[in-house]
């Protein structure tokens, strides 16, 4: 397995709030599509596949473990779990840095699949899975 790979970092602020005054999960879940995305790109160009086009098919396990705050900057790391024939699921941990330590403060698995962006239909992930 590689190492996470850091592929969004975002400062929150007061436009990203709810009313509770923390930060609105659904922005939250929107920069995780986001990374996701991004870290799945990052992966198959790493085992030498063409960039594809990728759409967002499926979001599993999401888990908000602590509030984000007005100020926070977050971090969205990225892992592959799993290669399919047409798809790539990417495990996005979300942390913040409080207090000097690095807290996870949300996590999901995301499901990718590639797609031709001129017909829209599925197409084989451009490498040989290699994990």
């Amino acid at each position: 397995m590689s190492e996470p790979y850091l592929a969004l970092k975002v400062a929150m602020l007061p436009r990203d709030t709810n009313p509770q005054g923390t930060i609105f999960g659904g922005v939250i879940l929107s920069h995780i599509d986001t990374a996701g995305a991004i870290g799945a790109i990052h992966e198959i160009r790493k085992r030498g596949g063409q960039v594809p086009g990728i759409v967002t098919v499926a979001m599993h396990q999401v888990e908000f473990h602590h509030p984000v705050f007005v100020g926070d900057v977050v971090s969205y790391l990225t892992e592959p779990v799993r290669f399919g024939r047409t798809s790539v699921t990417m495990h996005v941990s979300v942390v913040v840095e409080r207090d000097g330590a690095e807290v996870k403060v949300t996590e999901a698995t995301v499901v990718y699949v590639v797609v031709e962006m001129g017909d829209r239909e599925y197409r084989p992930v451009p490498f040989l899975p290699t994990v």
